[in-house]
């Protein structure tokens, strides 16, 4: 079966509808063996991000379908309306143009490389990867490399991180009297951090699970490391609040912020959920003072950077599309080693028995040159007995197509059966 790639992703759903099939990152081990065994195939990755969660493996499309819609408690009908898929090279091609930011919200934005070399480690480290998967990850990572070497669709910052600090600097018209509270120490807020400090934000606050990790974020800033639990604390002293965590639960409430604003006497506040599932409540959205955004609300930041690496993206589906090709090309090749491995091994079996029958009589004192004769005739007539049957079996049949093929396959002129077939016609 040939490898699927399918999913749901920014412009096929909603994000109502993709954080519910969001795969926090604690669970995929556990989930990639339910699938497993629930599907009965050997290999299979999953991919789960801000903006997509996509699985790819050699498994019926309707099948992973119903697990993924029974597994989340997604209706099935949902789903089936709001995926796409891909087989065979399609999948390999659309895995390349995912790897290279292709397909992402962001036109060639860089974190989704990483996202997938993550999804493919724990997927190894699951057992889940054979060699299918396996060579079409480093395919996929090679010309993700390639595309970045050899165009600029990495050039003009542009991501979901810049995205949102960009949408802040059009809010507060001067970041440098401004602090920002960010919650979550991963990538994404590492970027954002970096470049609210290139925008001259006056104050940052990093807000994670583990404080760790926070004060190891905030040092490389320059910033103040506080916990989660301690967000309520300090959030009335945020202008900014740029939320990127995977956890599974909203970290802010509509009352929290209620209470901060009332601290704040009602000053507004920038609010970025960049999270799927949400972090910020839908609920805040609604009062005063309080604009909220989601990741799907930064597309028109988004389109601006877009234009600026079209050029560059047409150059980059060049390479991507030549790489795919020439995967399946390899992948379809190495489909015929055990053919042509059987196929070898019978003729030698067939030269082994005809060469020992002539050396015993060798060893009986006849004619060298008879018998060499006897082996070139006898090693002939068995070696193209089978081809000769299936031959006259498929000229009985009027299978021209079969015929010409067979000749390719042997090496016989092309032109030869068409002048013959002619002949015969006149």
């Amino acid at each position: 079966m040939p490898i699927l790639a399918l999913g749901i992703n920014h412009d096929s759903a909603p994000i109502e509808v993709r954080e519910r099939v969001a795969f926090a990152p604690e669970v995929m081990p556990g989930a990639l063996a339910d699938a497993r065994k629930a599907l009965g195939c050997a290999e299979l990755a999953i991919l789960s991000t801000c903006n997509r969660t996509e699985i790819y493996g050699e498994v019926s499309e309707e099948r992973l379908l119903e697990w993924l819609a029974d597994y989340h408690q997604v209706p099935r009908e949902q789903l089936a309306a709001s995926h796409y898929s891909y087989r065979g090279e399609d999948a390999v091609r659309h895995m390349m143009q995912v790897a290279c930011g292709l397909d992402s919200l962001v036109l060639g934005e860089p974190q989704i490389l990483g996202q997938i070399k993550s999804a493919y480690a724990v997927a190894r480290e699951s057992g889940s990867v054979g060699s299918l998967l396996h060579s079409v990850f480093q395919q996929v990572f090679a010309v993700a490399k390639k595309v970045r070497t050899e165009t600029a669709i990495g050039e003009n910052p542009v991501s979901v991180a810049y995205a949102a600090v960009s949408l802040a600097s059009r809010i507060f018209t001067d970041l440098g009297q401004q602090t920002a509270l960010l919650i979550g120490a991963g990538e994404t807020i590492e970027l954002v951090a970096r470049h609210l400090l290139d925008q001259g934000v006056a104050q940052l606050i990093v807000a994670n699970r583990t404080l760790n990790r926070a004060e190891q974020l905030a040092d490389n800033f320059g910033a103040e490391a506080i916990l989660l639990a301690d967000i309520p604390e300090h959030l009335s002293r945020a202008d900014i609040v740029i939320s990127s965590t995977a956890s599974q639960l909203p970290i802010l409430g509509k009352g929290a912020v209620e209470s901060a604003l009332r601290q704040r006497r009602h000053r507004p506040v920038f609010m970025v959920d960049i999270a799927v599932p949400r972090d910020i409540e839908p609920q805040v959205g609604q009062l005063d003072d309080v604009y909220l955004y989601t990741v799907d609300d930064l597309r028109g930041v988004i389109d601006e950077g877009k234009r600026s690496r079209e050029k560059a993206a047409e150059a980059a589906h060049t390479i991507v599309d030549a790489a795919a090709s020439a995967f399946m090309r390899e992948h379809r090749a190495l489909g015929a080693v055990d053919t042509i491995r059987s196929y070898r091994m019978r003729a030698q079996q067939i030269g082994d028995t005809e060469l020992e029958k002539v050396l015993l009589q060798l060893d009986k004192g006849e004619d060298p040159r008879r018998l060499l004769e006897q082996l070139a005739r006898s090693l002939t007539n068995k070696l193209i007995h089978a081809p000769t049957v299936n031959l006259r079996r498929a000229t009985a049949e009027g299978d021209l197509q079969r015929l010409r093929l067979a000749r390719e396959i042997v090496g016989l002129d092309p032109f030869a059966e068409t002048e013959a077939e002619s002949k015969k016609d006149e």
